[in-house]
């Protein structure tokens, strides 16, 4: 099979496509690893200082751009992406390791987020609050942050860099941004799509460059806000950074997420959405089911058909349409995820599907990891049921009532995201007061959020505001009070 012609990565800064002056980058396909998907030149110190030049040039002007004029600029970008969901997600597909159609989805997901904050202008844009006072009125009004650094990760490299930007964009914050350098090209076409759309220069500045310039973007004296998601140690590092010198942050991090299922429940249902949950995306998904918690007495009976399910799962190349799971994102990903199964063997967990290497053809030679199912013994804890793998890994234990259930859902630093599994709405009731979580799913995988809803963590899963919806406006945006009387008191 011939590989395309890898994609030449270039830098998005003041309105122009730039070559980097820093080392050589390149994007592999996780699949192929011998096949190059893009590559080019990493962003120096120099192209972060002209980036946020570029930014601190323009926020006044687009800040003062209607907010109608903004959204048009996003529900423009938006047809862009719709227009190119196929191409682009192919390549998300040859970059990253998702499936065709969860490719193509994601690309798609991004355009609905735009077309969610392209139409903000038509929302509430402040408050009006009596006065005590005779010919006064007080007005609540919002104004944007000024510069905001993006960090995103590789698990989404479209969507979740498109939650962020799109209410940053619509609020009146000018950007700069670094995506994961694993994967960079999907980063470029959503650059490229706000490009076509008209977005004026210095709006958003688009960086290609290594971990390091997550530090370099939060330590720049012209950064007036942060966005992060990826892992809970760099998110720390960083919000720690920007808190030292007063920078709001918004991040989402860890997550260990929780699928309960109650002896009442819909099993052939709730099978299928823990696969969803623990292995669709390969597992790589901050909400994505890593821990399962079985009633004892429907445990022998949901194993086995998990365990059924898990061993028939299609996987391979993620760019052929009949394949269900394709590979993690590198292969230093997929030997920590085998590392983690094997300790998890060695302290005692029992193997019901999945863990072993594969050893020959596709599957050996790229970055896959087989969907792998652990029980837990009940009587000493295991590192795999606290520590977070990120890939297609699910670690069970029994219990022996709804309430020990909930409890074991609740044994975890994070509190990202739980699904619960139930015919008894009783019970569906009681997990919203008792699971502490920023998200829960009843009868529905972990994973999964709306545009127009809030996203985020309880406990250590996140910091400051949450995502998308009209929550993200709480981060994006300040608010003046303001005490509004005419030149004459009134009567």
């Amino acid at each position: 099979m011939t590989s395309p012609t890898p994609v030449q990565l270039q830098h998005y800064i003041d309105g122009a496509w730039l070559e980097g002056d820093g080392s050589t980058i390149a994007s592999t396909n996780p699949a192929r690893p011998e096949e190059t998907v893009a590559q080019g030149r990493q962003a120096g110190a120099a192209e972060v200082d002209r980036a946020m030049a570029a930014a601190v040039s323009a926020k006044r002007e687009w800040a003062r751009t209607p907010a109608h004029e903004r959204g048009a600029v996003l529900l423009r970008a938006a047809a862009e992406l719709e227009r190119n969901a196929d191409d682009w997600g192919l390549e998300l597909a040859r970059e990253e390791g998702k499936t065709l159609a969860e490719g193509r989805g994601e690309v798609l997901r991004a355009a609905q987020i735009f077309r969610y904050y392209g139409n903000d202008g038509d929302r509430t844009a402040g408050e009006i609050f009596a006065s005590p006072r005779r010919g006064e009125k007080i007005l609540v009004t919002r104004k944007p942050l000024g510069v905001i650094g993006v960090v995103t990760p590789f698990n989404f490299p479209i969507a979740i860099p498109a939650w962020k930007i799109a209410p940053a964009l619509a609020y009146g914050n000018t950007v700069v941004w670094k995506p994961a350098s694993t994967v960079p090209l999907l980063a470029v076409r959503l650059a490229q799509a706000l490009d076509s759309a008209g977005l004026p220069a210095g709006v958003l500045n688009l960086l290609i460059g290594p971990g390091s310039m997550g530090n370099a973007i939060v330590e720049h004296p012209a950064l007036d806000g942060l966005t992060f998601t990826g892992s809970t140690g760099v998110g720390r590092r960083l919000a720690a950074a920007a808190a030292g010198r007063g920078i709001p942050v918004q991040a989402e991090m860890g997550g260990k997420n929780a699928a309960v299922v109650l002896a009442d429940a819909d099993l052939e249902l709730a099978a299928e959405q823990v696969m969803l949950g623990a292995f669709r995306s390969t597992g790589q998904k901050c909400t994505a089911t890593s821990r399962l918690i079985v009633a004892e007495a429907v445990a022998d009976d949901f194993l086995a058909m998990l365990s059924e399910r898990a061993s028939s799962l299609s996987v391979g190349d993620p760019t052929d349409p009949s394949v269900a799971m394709g590979p993690v994102v590198n292969d230093a990903a997929r030997k920590s995820i085998l590392d983690g199964v094997g300790t998890a063997l060695a302290q005692g967990a029992e193997l019901i599907a999945g863990g072993k290497a594969y050893d020959d053809g596709l599957l050996a030679s790229g970055y896959f990891v087989p969907p792998t199912v652990l029980e837990l013994p009940a009587d000493r804890e295991l590192d795999v049921w606290r520590e977070e793998l990120f890939g297609p890994v699910l670690a069970v234990r029994r219990a022996a009532s709804t309430e020990q259930a909930f409890e074991l859902a609740n044994d975890s630093e994070f509190g990202l995201s739980a699904a619960l599994f139930t015919q008894d709405v009783t019970r569906a009731l009681d997990a919203i007061d008792d699971l502490d979580v920023g998200i829960l799913h009843v009868n529905s995988e972990s994973a999964g959020a709306d545009p127009h809803v809030p996203f985020g963590g309880a406990k250590k899963s996140g910091y400051g505001p949450k995502e998308q919806g009209a929550a993200a406006k709480d981060f994006f945006t300040h608010t003046t009070t303001v005490y509004l009387r005419g030149g004459t008191a009134g009567v």
